[in-house]
């Protein structure tokens, strides 16, 4: 998943950094390229906890939810950055199962084709698990 993350501050008096998907995960960096590897941690961390008490892992929205909306117009937030943070959630779904699942062959084979060309995706089954995800987190 892409997480977006959210920069307040400046250089001077240094940044916090907010993952709004992730209510209370949030770190304090001196600069962004810190910001950027301590929100990584922060993240995993986060995850880390909603999984082992059996909470399902937080969908990420799309950065354009946050930007232009009045969650990114206020007066107070001029000058932010944004950045987006790629987080494998697979490990924090819980235990792997094997199940047998019947599809076309052509989709089979689009399926292959953009994992072999692909670095987000390193399986078939990774595919097919984001994919799940994605349309699990449309609200109907």
């Amino acid at each position: 998943m892409h997480y977006p993350v959210k920069f307040a501050g400046n250089l001077m008096s240094g940044y916090q950094a907010l993952v709004p998907d992730l209510p209370g995960c949030e770190v304090n960096c001196e600069s962004i390229d810190q910001g950027l590897k301590k929100v990584k941690d922060a993240i995993t961390a986060h995850l880390m906890i909603l999984a082992e008490y059996g909470e399902p892992v937080p969908p990420a929205s799309q950065i354009d939810k946050w930007l232009g909306t009045k969650n990114a117009s206020n007066a107070e937030d001029v000058g932010l950055t944004w950045a987006i943070i790629e987080i494998d959630v697979a490990q924090y779904l819980g235990k792997s199962h094997k199940i047998n699942v019947t599809l076309p062959e052509l989709l089979i084979k689009q399926i292959d084709d953009r994992v072999s060309k692909s670095e987000q995706y390193k399986t078939r089954s990774g595919f097919i698990a984001q994919a799940c995800l994605a349309e699990l987190a449309i609200k109907d």
